[in-house]
Order: structure tokens, then C-alpha cells, then sequence
């Protein structure tokens, strides 16, 4: 590195910190042309001796912490309030919690962006490893560390309300009343393929040159990709499409049903952000380009 260390050297953002991505991704020479990035390596052992490789994954944990704090306590807000006088309108109701989880995906990622590319959702993270965006060793630690800092977040709700937290749900995902197990399946990979396919598209650089016209503000589209699903898939199941979000909700409520459709919030996550990384490369990246 030459004495220059780089926060994100491999992952959603392939710009360094003076140009995150939350900013207008423009190259150096006003876009004029466009080199493909490297593929990243499967293994680089050289990240464990990085300083940065760990600042990244204390950011990760960070925001995966705050996004289950503020979230699951809307969530159980909503519920509350439904359970006192029957009407989910009389609160924020399902569009606030949708917002709740939009507005944070979106306030993270743009916070969280130039450290280490505000994955905050093993989900996205499995998609951009696949695509070859970050190395296998980046993103163990990544999913581990945005486990932990979702368990924490429900951990601290409970911790400030453990008889409203288990009397409410503590925000754990589970397949609703009058759906089955396939329905809810069908919902999370098709909910997180919208998100992963929004990550890829707001994040690539190939636009930049592309489509010179078009600023790039990525945590915004991605923030809404998430607020749109949750709209849609709340009634089914809650809306997981992050397996983090779910298993910290689901360890810390520690109740029968959630662990029964558990397998649903991890299966559907990765298969989603799998396609969407198959589609992403081999559709969409495959498009003609043609440099000034």
C-alpha cells in the first residue's frame, strides 16, 4: 500500500474515502472511459494485518447494532398500539415501520459507506462476495460482525423493556397466520433480490461512465428498495431480507415459532442476493459499452 492505507479496499464501494458512496461517482477524467476493477481474491491474508480490515468490521457491527435498536422498537410500538386499541393507524402503523427500516438502511449506509461499504446485511454481503466485489476473508468477518451487532441491538431493547419486549414479539421474523412456509420463502428471495440487484446497480462504477448525466447518490435507491419491500412483505413475514435482523431479533426473543421458520429468513436472503448477483454480472454488466 505504500504507506496509504485505504478503508475499503474491496467491497460495495470501489471508491476510496475522498469519493465514497455517497457521492457522485465520477472518475478521475470526467468519465471519459472505463477500466473494469480486478476481481477481488479469495483469500488475502495481508487484510488480518490491516488496521482498516478491522475498523471496517466495528462499523459493520455498529450500524447492524443501531439498525435492530431502532427498528425493533418501532416494530413493537406498532404492536402495542394494535394490541391497546385494535387499530395499527392510531401509530405509525406498517408504513412507519417501513420508513423505519428504510430511513436507517439509508442513514447507515451513507455514515457507514467509506469504511467499509455499508453492507449491514449478510445478504448483501454474500451477493458482492459472489460477484468477486471482496475477498472470502472480508466477508466471514463481515457477516460475523453484523450478527453480533444485531443480536446486541435486540439484546439492548430487551434490556430497557423485557416484559414489553416478549409480551410484543421483540420484532422476530415468522411466517403470518394464513401464509405458508412457501409463500414465505417466495417473499424474502424475491424481496432481497430487489434490494441486492438496487445495491449492484447504485454502486457501479460502470455507471459513472455510462451515464455521466446520472448523479449517484447510492444510499438513497437503496434505502428505498428497502422501505418498498417492507411494504410489500410485512404481512407475510414480517420482511427479513437480512438474515442478521432476523436471527438477532429471533435469539433474543427465544421463542418456538420464530426458530420453526428461522431456515426461511437465512435460505431466502441467499438465494435472493444470489441471483441478483448472476443477473447483475452476467445480464447487466454483459450490456455493449462504448467509451468516448
Amino acid at each position: 500500500m505504500e504507506g496509504k492505507e485505504e478503508d475499503v479496499r474491496l467491497g460495495a464501494n470501489k471508491f476510496n474515502e475522498r469519493q465514497p458512496i455517497g457521492t457522485a461517482a465520477q472518475s478521475q477524467d470526467d468519465a471519459k472511459d472505463y477500466q473494469e476493477p480486478p476481481p477481488a481474491p479469495l483469500f488475502e491474508p495481508d487484510e488480518l494485518t490491516s488496521w482498516s480490515f478491522y475498523r471496517a468490521g466495528i462499523a459493520e457491527f455498529f450500524a447492524t447494532f443501531l439498525f435492530l435498536y431502532i427498528t425493533v422498537l418501532t416494530v413493537m410500538g406498532v404492536v402495542r398500539s394494535n394490541e391497546a386499541n385494535g387499530n395499527t393507524c392510531k401509530t405509525v402503523g406498517i408504513q412507519g415501520i417501513a420508513w423505519a427500516f428504510g430511513g436507517m438502511i439509508f442513514a447507515l449506509v451513507y455514515c457507514t459507506a467509506g469504511i467499509s461499504g455499508g453492507h449491514i446485511n449478510p445478504a448483501v454481503t454474500f451477493g458482492l462476495f459472489l460477484a468477486r466485489k471482496l475477498s472470502l476473508t472480508r466477508a466471514i468477518f463481515y457477516m460475523v460482525m453484523q450478527c453480533l451487532g444485531a443480536i446486541c441491538g435486540a439484546g439492548v431493547v430487551k434490556g430497557f423493556q423485557p416484559n414489553p419486549y416478549n409480551r410484543l414479539g421483540g420484532g422476530a421474523n415468522m411466517v403470518s397466520k394464513g401464509y405458508t412456509k412457501g409463500d414465505g420463502l417466495g417473499a424474502e428471495i424475491v424481496g432481497t433480490f430487489i434490494l441486492v440487484y438496487t445495491v449492484f446497480s447504485a454502486t457501479d462504477a460502470k455507471r459513472s461512465a455510462r451515464d455521466s448525466h446520472v448523479p449517484i447518490l447510492a444510499p438513497l435507491p437503496i434505502g428505498f428498495a428497502v422501505f418498498l419491500v417492507h411494504l410489500a412483505t410485512i404481512p407475510i413475514t414480517g420482511t427479513g431480507i437480512n438474515p442478521a435482523r432476523s436471527l438477532g431479533a429471533a435469539i433474543i426473543y427465544n421463542n418456538e415459532k420464530a426458530w420453526d421458520d428461522h431456515w426461511i429468513f437465512w435460505v431466502g436472503p441467499f438465494i435472493g442476493a444470489a441471483l441478483a448477483a448472476l443477473y447483475h454480472q452476467v445480464v447487466i454488466r454483459a450490456i455493449p459499452f462504448k467509451s468516448k
